[in-house]
This record gives structure tokens, sequence and C-alpha cells, in this order.
């Protein structure tokens, strides 16, 4: 268990002091469309990760706590800093605040609890990545968000996945960037190839399969990760990209979609229902299953799909 679990490489694009849009990825997977009926209220998001910058002003108001199980700042439980700058960005991009300035988040009403796994190095200790699963199933979040992982299959942190999931808890996972654009060769990253994770590789904002992209059977679904912009540190934004940064659109979608499902169907739908309703939300984009799995998330493919029928339905008639 002294093996090291990582940060999936991510490369930063630019950073910047002042923004004030909603970002492409955010656009392009329909969140602003669902954002009448749902905006993630009374969802808690556990993002694990290297902690958060809880100043942003982005930010500070969705955070509800957090704990760090790093050896960062003596081990202090309390102190959930982010000395890296991942954690933060992916916490912008789940749910940064609609507030006239900076960056909106997929769900920008839902809770966010920051658990620190990884130090200021990047990476951390399985037994770490272990106890934060067990923590946010503890405090009985509804979704786990993790753009970390590692070659290793480590029987402790699966059984810990499992745990989550038996608990109704959608795990949500980045595929990992160990990809050579070839979907004939599969690369496996962990927790995101676990079966019962969902795992989110990524492509471009024109949609193409980004060649760093792991391929493998276990892909689920891809969401946009290339350019990526969110929040940064010291109250700034950054533009990233990797799986890393495709993860926490789907993260913030689940959020958007459980809002809906709890009210449609009267109850809480279980992990695999969930799952269900996510991935009937993604329409394929002609690449292999092992590069994109389901296809690609985009919220308002129900919508979409009555619009089309209700078109041939009209053009049915008129030509009666």
């Amino acid at each position: 268990m002294g093996r090291k679990v990582h940060l999936i490489p991510f490369e930063v694009v630019k950073t910047l002091e002042a923004v004030s849009e909603v970002p492409k990825g955010v656009e392009m997977i329909q969140a602003p469309k669902m954002w009448q009926q749902s905006r993630g209220k009374g969802i808690t998001v556990a993002i694990l990760d290297t902690g958060c910058d809880i100043t942003h002003p982005d930010l500070k108001e969705r955070i509800i706590g957090g704990r760090n199980f790093t050896n960062d700042d003596e081990g202090n439980p309390d102190v959930y800093t982010d000395y890296v700058g991942h954690g933060t960005h992916v916490a912008g991009t789940i749910a940064a605040v609609e507030n006239q300035a900076g960056v909106v988040g997929v769900a920008p009403e839902a809770n966010l609890l920051i658990v620190k796994v990884l130090g200021q190095q990047g990476s951390g200790l399985y037994e770490w990545i272990i106890q934060g699963i067990l923590y946010a199933v503890e405090q009985r979040v509804d979704i786990i968000s993790m753009s970390l992982g590692g070659p290793d299959d480590v029987p402790e942190l699966h059984q810990a996945v499992q745990t989550a999931v038996a608990n109704g808890i959608p795990v949500i996972c980045a595929a990992g960037n160990g990809g050579d654009g070839q979907d004939s060769t599969h690369e496996f990253d962990y927790p995101g190839s676990y079966n019962e994770v969902i795992s989110v590789g990524s492509v471009s904002l024109e949609r193409r399969s980004s060649p760093f992209s792991n391929s493998n059977n276990e892909v689920d679904l891809v969401a946009p990760g290339e350019k990526i912009l969110s929040t940064f540190l010291h109250g700034e934004y950054a533009a990233l990209s990797g799986t890393s940064m495709a993860a926490p659109h789907v993260s913030g979608a689940m959020a958007l979609i459980k809002v809906l499902a709890n009210s449609s169907f009267g109850r809480h739908l279980t992990e695999r229902e969930l799952y269900a309703q996510l991935i009937k939300r993604t329409v394929p984009l002609q690449n292999s299953p092992q590069v994109e799995g389901n296809g690609f998330l985009y919220l308002t493919t129900a919508d979409k799909l009555a619009d089309i029928f209700a078109e041939q339905s009209v053009a049915k008639l008129g030509n009666l």
C-alpha cells in the first residue's frame, strides 16, 4: 500500500486573471439549456483531488466542507488548501456559481465537499484515496468525482469504489491520459478502469477524440477535455487539457440529472438507474466504442429526438 496514485497528467494551456463567460465545454454538453429545470440544488459532489482554493469568488459559496488526508500542512485534517490548481479547476467545471463574473460550472447550485487526497507534488498514497472514498460515503454525498489514477489495480481501492456504488453513489473518473491515438491498443488507469465507475474519455472543443485519451472497453462516455477554462489558484482562471477536465463535466451533469430524476420518479434512483439516465443523454461520434464508450455527453438528447420526430410527423402530414 506504499505505492502512489498520481494526478492524471494535465497540461496548463494558459492562465488568466479575469474572465466572464460560460465556458465552451459547459455549453457544448447543453448544460445551460437544463438550468431552467435543474441547477443541481441540494446535490453534494465530493471532489477527491489536490484540495481547493476555498476563497475563490466563484467557488466559496458552493463549498460545504472537506477533509485533508495528505501530509500537507502537517497532516491537519481541516486544511484542504490546493497548492497545485488541479482540484480548484475541477471544482469550477462542476459547480462554479453564476455571478456575472468569472466562469459558470455545469451545476452552479450543487454543493462541493473537498476531499484532499493528493498533496502538493500531485501524488498521494492509495491509502489516502481509499480513506477519502470511505469518508465521502460516510458523509452521504450524492456523487464522487475523481480525476486521478495510477497503473496499479489495488484490491482495497476497488473495494472502496464498490462500497460507494453499493451506497447508491455514482463514482465518476477520468479515463486517463496514456492514449496513443490508436483504438486497437488499450491503456488502463485505476480507478478509471474499474467496471463499477463511470469512466470518462476526452474530446476536443471540435468534438474530435483527444489522442491522449485512454482507449479500453471500460470507457463509458466522452466529454470536453481540451483547453477547458475554469477556476484556478489565487482567484484566477486557467485553460487546462486532459481527461481530468472531461470527468467533472460528467460529475456536474450527474448532479443536474439527479435533481430531475428525483422529481420525475418521485424517489431516489439507484446508481444503476442514474447511470442509465446519464447514458441516454449521449450521442455517438462515430469513433470506436473503446475510445468513446456510448458517445458524447449531450444533456438535451431527448428533447432533440422529440423535435426530430415532431418535424418528421409534420412533414408526413404535409405529404398527405
